[in-house]
């Protein structure tokens, strides 16, 4: 009821233990607090929230003009709701190491249990499309340095990401994960792979958990879980496949509303107004102190 149980830091303590077992989990990727309990009562290991999903649910282009107190306002709203650990994508980090330190914290406040932070300049685009600027080795190195030196919470994952490989070569890339290594990071995201060979790769470069990307309409194959695992990949994100989905789900939707004039052909699609309440907990809810307050879902529950 309500909130999750687990605090963040109970959390955040989770989170390093199972990647310490060098096993793959799995993130899909939440778009709203509701889909973050579907994806803990469906049995995923974590959630990720992409800075893409929230640029979008405000009707913005995933190009860093989301704020840093949206970011952690809607992270806040997201983590809050599951025992799962989060993930969240924090751009560039808003601003210079000083900026960068303050959103570590204010991120930390939020109950998230890992950052990843890029190596674009400003103002960044999606990682997966062309036309991608990177900073120097030195700014890349200060942003995780600054990141790391910030966290009050050692179970704080901080993670790098370098988008490198979309603006040079796989040597490139691998350096520049090395030395973001060095500088402290706890994880590498390296955007952009071509092919597993590339994942393969770059898994062997570091001593760190490597996470991949499995964004649909990019420029790395939709790969299977196995074949990630296989290699020694430790976190595979799905980050707007949920958003993609519901969206999709809507477009049909709509579409047999403005033809039909009604939604009866694709009610079958639909959530059960069980199920939402069943995911919703309304049960616990409805004995919550039933004495001061009560409710009856007996007649709401058919549909």
């Amino acid at each position: 009821m309500l909130y999750a149980k687990t605090t963040p830091a109970e959390k955040r303590r989770i989170f390093r233990e199972r990647l310490a077992t060098g096993e793959l989990l799995q993130l899909p990727g939440v778009f709203n607090p509701l889909s973050a309990k579907l994806i803990q009562e469906k049995g995923f290991d974590g959630i990720y929230i992409s800075g893409a999903v929230l640029a979008a649910d405000l009707g913005l282009p995933d190009i860093g003009l989301t704020t840093l107190t949206e970011v952690a306002g809607r992270s806040q709203q997201i983590s809050r709701m599951t025992d799962l650990p989060s993930l969240v994508d924090a751009d560039t980090g808003f601003g210079e190491p000083l900026n960068l330190a303050r959103t570590v914290q204010t991120l930390e406040d939020a109950g998230v249990s890992g950052i990843h932070i890029e190596d674009q300049i400003n103002p960044k685009r999606c990682g997966h499309l062309d036309g991608k600027a990177v900073v120097d080795q030195d700014t890349a190195v200060k942003r995780i340095a600054s990141a790391v030196d910030a966290r009050r919470d050692e179970n704080l994952l901080i993670m790098a990401r370098t988008d490198i490989r979309g603006v040079e070569d796989l040597p490139a890339a691998i350096d520049r994960a090395k030395r973001l290594v060095d500088a402290g990071a706890d994880a590498i995201f390296p955007e952009a792979m071509k092919d597993l060979s590339e994942f393969e790769a770059m898994r062997k470069a570091v001593d760190v958990p490597i996470l991949a990307n499995m964004t649909e309409f990019g420029k790395s194959e939709l790969f299977t879980r196995r074949q990630l695992a296989d290699i020694g990949i430790n976190i595979v994100i799905y980050p707007v496949s949920l958003l993609r989905l519901a969206m999709g789900s809507a477009m049909r939707g709509l579409d047999a509303l403005k033809r039909d004039g009604n939604l009866q052909s694709v009610v079958p699609e639909m959530q059960t107004r069980a199920e939402l309440y069943e995911l919703l907990d309304y049960e616990a809810y409805n004995q919550f102190d039933s004495g001061i307050f009560n409710f009856n879902l007996d007649s709401h529950i058919k549909h």
